[in-house]
């Protein structure tokens, strides 16, 4: 049975932790050869740090500052950051980006770090992964203003993860055409989550399966707690949109992510 790397995974988060090691034990005996781990800011690392130690080679830590976590204080939260950069390797940047979901008090700052980090990924020669929410009415497009910083960056090889895709069609052929691979989990699976209708048109070469747990859980366990080993349920929809059978999901997306992360 080949193997599955879930790109995407806040395992760390406080809903795991009367079940994480039982839960961690579910994901890999389902098939789960890495778990990559973003980061959130400061008060995330040492949670993070902590199991990567206790699964080495496993469970693999980002670093970056979330969108969501952008405020006042950014510059102090980018400098401990760069320090962790400089310290020890990382092997990817994220979970960095824009979101205009929420709030837009900090779009300005949210954009002068997205750029910042990016600049960060270029030092170390590292691929990125990237947040971008869209405002609730769709008015903002945080995809195609991703892809906008990106271009203005200019760095050609800047290579990564738009993590939980769920544009449209436009979207994920501009996100690909920038050499970046398609995040796809949970949202795959919804009644009207709208990826189904096109992303049999995207080479399975520019997707990679992710869970975003303990959020956005596939149907049929949809608005409970997401967890790793759910991934089975991603792939078994994508070999459904593409008519190809489960194995070929894995086998591709686990080579998309380790070619993703090679140097």
């Amino acid at each position: 049975m080949p193997s599955i790397i879930e790109t995407h995974a806040h395992i760390y988060d406080e809903q795991f932790d009367q079940d994480r090691d039982k839960m961690l034990t579910r994901a890999f005996e389902a098939g789960v050869e890495q778990i990559w781990m973003p980061n959130c800011n400061h008060e995330t690392i040492e949670g993070m740090l902590s199991l990567e130690a206790q699964y080495p080679g496993k469970c693999l830590s980002m670093m970056g500052l979330h969108p969501c976590y952008v405020g006042e204080d950014f510059e102090k939260e980018l400098e401990i950051i760069e320090k962790w950069l400089s310290e020890r390797p990382f092997f990817m940047i994220g979970e960095i980006g824009l979101d205009f979901y929420w709030d837009l008090t900090f779009v300005p700052q949210q954009e002068k770090v997205f750029l910042h980090q990016l600049s960060l990924a270029k030092k170390y020669n590292l691929p990125i992964c990237i947040h971008s929410r869209n405002s609730k009415d769709n008015s903002l497009n945080a995809i195609q203003r991703c892809c906008d910083l990106i271009e203005e960056f200019g760095w050609k090889k800047l290579r990564g993860i738009f993590h939980c895709f769920s544009g449209n069609e436009v979207d994920a052929k501009r996100v690909t055409s920038l050499n970046f691979l398609l995040g796809i989990g949970g949202v795959v699976t919804f009644k009207n989550g709208g990826l189904d209708k096109f992303l049999a048109d995207i080479p399975l070469e520019m997707i990679v399966l992710e869970t975003d747990s303990p959020y956005l859980a596939p149907v049929p366990h949809r608005g409970k707690r997401n967890e790793v080993s759910y991934l089975d349920l991603v792939v078994t929809k994508i070999g459904d949109i593409y008519e190809i059978s489960e194995d070929k999901v894995k086998s591709q997306t686990t080579e998309n992510a380790k070619k993703l992360i090679q140097k």
